[in-house]
């Protein structure tokens, strides 16, 4: 256990001495964390073999991607968010619908035999975008901001949107199992998690606004507590919309957005530690994700699943957000830049995790194909990154 330990602490420590430098190169901190996981893993190195049950794993990457959605949001441009609001609703209400559509029409070609609920779960699991995944993209100055505030935006929501759709079609494939498919209670499970989720994130974050307020006027808030305020507010949005059967993922980017517009004059050193904790969190998972899943399945991944994976970061992303963008004021490089980058990552892991206990009849090929896509995506939104926003930068600027 402590050589395991030690790997992934002193990776953790020797890149954020250099992370500043290591940004600057063609290869991101996702890529080369996935790298380095697949190198230490049973693939070559064979010194980081650990077994990580399920549910702790999926734990993980839900804290992770909880701290990484409130950080994310909090952070927003409120006054360039309003002024491109419709791009975000437009991707959000139209194109993820028909990105999900997209999904199942390829699933229904490439994939023989899968029943229609078990193509409309894998197209649910890979629709959402990753904010973690993303972030090289949305916090880059050389990108327009309106691009930047849009994919963040639509990053932060979409997965937790995509919470309620997924659960909708497991509960219609339990009820199936039974002979028949409650639509009545799989309508209300989607209206339970999204307005939970909601008014989870606004209340608490309401409330602990003003407490951080109150106590930072009498000087009750020192510098070692300021690391983990931000930290348990995120939690705290997460873990209690959870319980109260609403999306934890969309309570954090509400809770966020809202206590940036609370703190407009907000202490920079709390959002920033938060976010340094996010990151952490996030190279741990696709530490584990490169030597522990991909090590483990990757000689697994057939023509179909490859094909398929390939299609879902490309024509079914690619062609919905430009349909979408029509007469959005975007460009043609501006369109194709924006449907490009939607990678997959974090959320689509939570959701793998979360329908293995259907039991679907394609249960190994859902999964590898799910895998394959992120594992495909870190690599090649991460080697791309950098060279298209360089390319657009200058698009912009002639």
């Amino acid at each position: 256990m402590y050589i395991h330990l030690a790997l992934l602490a002193s990776f953790v420590l020797i890149y954020n001495l250099f992370a500043e430098k290591i940004e600057k190169t063609a290869i991101n901190g996702p890529l080369l964390f996935l790298i380095f996981g697949v190198a230490i893993g049973p693939l070559f190195l064979d010194v980081f073999d650990i077994t990580i049950d399920n549910e702790s794993y999926m734990t993980l990457a839900e804290l992770a991607l909880a701290l990484v959605l409130f950080t994310d949001a909090s952070n927003t441009n409120m006054s360039v968010l309003k002024k491109n609001i419709k791009v975000p609703s437009r991707l959000l209400l139209i194109g993820l619908p028909i990105t999900i559509l997209f999904g199942y029409w390829v699933g229904v070609v490439i994939f023989d035999g899968f029943g229609w609920i078990e193509l409309a779960i894998l197209a649910t699991a890979l629709a959402p975008t990753d904010a973690a995944l993303g972030k090289s993209v949305a916090t880059n100055p050389s990108v327009p901001s309106k691009i930047r505030e849009s994919l963040n935006v639509e990053s932060g929501l979409n997965d937790g949107i995509c919470v309620p759709v997924l659960l909708l079609f497991m509960a219609m494939f339990s009820s199936s199992t039974s002979g028949s498919i409650d639509f009545e209670f799989s309508i209300g499970l989607f209206l339970k998690e999204i307005g939970y989720g909601v008014l989870v994130g606004v209340v608490i974050t309401f409330i602990v606004s003003k407490l951080i307020k109150y106590s930072a006027a009498r000087k009750w808030i020192n510098g070692s507590r300021k690391a983990i305020i931000i930290l348990g507010l995120s939690f705290t949005c997460f873990a209690l919309a959870q319980w109260l059967g609403g999306s934890g993922f969309i309570a954090c980017f509400t809770g966020g957005l809202l206590y940036g517009v609370l703190n407009t004059k907000k202490d920079e050193e709390l959002i920033e530690v938060a976010e340094g904790l996010g990151d952490a969190l996030t190279m741990v998972t696709w530490i584990v994700f490169g030597s522990v899943v991909v090590s483990k399945y990757i000689n697994d991944f057939s023509i179909e699943v490859v094909l398929y994976s390939l299609l879902s970061l490309t024509v079914v992303r690619m062609v919905p957000v430009f349909f979408v963008l029509f007469k959005s004021g975007f460009n043609t490089s501006e369109k194709l830049f924006s449907g490009w980058f939607g990678p997959r990552g974090l959320a689509s892991i939570v959701f793998a995790i979360m329908i293995l206990d259907l039991k679907l009849p394609h249960e190994k090929t859902i999964l590898l194909t799910i895998i394959c896509t992120v594992f495909l995506s870190i690599i090649l939104h991460g080697i791309t990154a950098k060279p298209f926003i360089s390319m657009l930068k200058k698009k912009e600027e002639s």
